[in-house]
């Protein structure tokens, strides 16, 4: 989706990595919650942290700092998991986006929204809906359904199957348990 295919004023869950700002329409955000223990799954890509036991379902957790090619996420009292809807071709993938930060939900008008650079960009144009305006900051706006490839996809979906190893036997009940994070 192109900047010009922006024709109406959005809501944004706005969140940090780092210090760079990024957006991703609320129509694809599930939750937000705290940061909890992730189980590590073997051989899957550094960018994928592990899985989360959300009621009963698993659910696999990106380090979106990885995948941007930044540094690791650092656990924080901020840092927290933004549950995200990715559109696959007749189907919906649940995915956590491990953030530093949720900052604000905000709403952006088509012409608050510019092309993304060409240059000097840390992500691919193609990851970008635009990059919105908002008081002195720019607010990278997410396509999240294009920021993974169809092998990154097909790794997700694999780890989400009943043959993943994972056991959710052991796996916490409530990711929002206060007394895990950190851990």
């Amino acid at each position: 989706m192109s900047v010009s295919a922006i024709s109406k004023t959005t809501q944004y869950l706005t969140f940090k990595l780092g210090e760079e700002i990024f957006g991703v329409d609320v129509a694809q955000v599930r939750e937000i919650l705290d940061f909890t223990t992730v189980t590590k799954v073997p051989q899957t890509p550094e960018f994928m942290r592990g899985v989360i036991n959300l009621r009963g379902s698993v659910v696999p957790v990106v380090d979106m700092r990885l995948k941007f090619g930044m540094s690791k996420t650092e656990k924080s009292v901020n840092t927290c998991i933004v549950v995200v809807e990715v559109a696959l071709e007749h189907d919906t993938l649940i995915i956590g986006a491990l953030a530093d930060s949720v900052q604000e939900v905000i709403e952006l008008e088509p012409t608050q929204i510019e092309p993304p650079p060409k240059i000097g960009n840390r992500l691919k144009v193609e990851f970008l809906k635009g990059m919105g305006k908002r008081d002195e900051h720019f607010i990278m706006i997410l396509d999240i359904d294009k920021v993974f490839s169809a092998s990154e996809i097909s790794v997700v979906q694999q780890t989400t199957t009943s043959g993943s190893g994972v056991n959710l036997e052991g796996m916490k009940e409530n990711p929002t348990d206060k007394t895990e994070k950190g851990e």
